[in-house]
């Protein structure tokens, strides 16, 4: 079990320090990550939508509590990583898809390794009013 717990905190640290790096950039308008953007042909103002959320990302995922919001935390970081992984096929960078990649998959596992207290609880149906 504390093997486990470990494995969390390293996926997950390492996980809310790229986001939070990636926010600064982002945010910052930083020429890394505009020049990213603009070499994969999107507008600088995502920019800002992509740091925003990367931003509200990181204590989503570091606080206690708020199993389902860490839920669709842990997809959006999915998405966006696996987004930029497939932008950057699509425009022959297949060097840049390592590190969306990598970011990914330690998404996931910080999803698989999280504790009990950090997940969802039952899913609590309501009951049919017809009886």
């Amino acid at each position: 079990m504390r093997g486990r717990t470990i494995g969390y905190w390293v996926t997950t640290g390492l996980l809310a320090a790229e986001l939070l790096a990636g926010s600064i950039l982002d945010l910052g308008h930083f020429s890394y990550s505009a020049g990213i953007l603009s070499r994969l042909g999107y507008p600088d103002y995502l920019l800002n939508i992509l740091g925003t959320w990367k931003l509200l990302a990181v204590p989503a995922l570091l606080a206690p509590g708020w199993g389902r919001l860490k839920e669709w935390t842990y997809a959006g970081v999915v998405f966006n990583m696996t987004g930029a992984l497939v932008s950057h096929v699509f425009c022959r960078e297949y060097g840049a898809v390592i590190a969306p990649a990598v970011f990914a998959l330690l998404a996931g596992l910080s999803w698989w390794l999280r504790p009990e207290s950090r997940q969802c609880g039952p899913r609590t149906e309501v009951a049919d009013a017809r009886g």
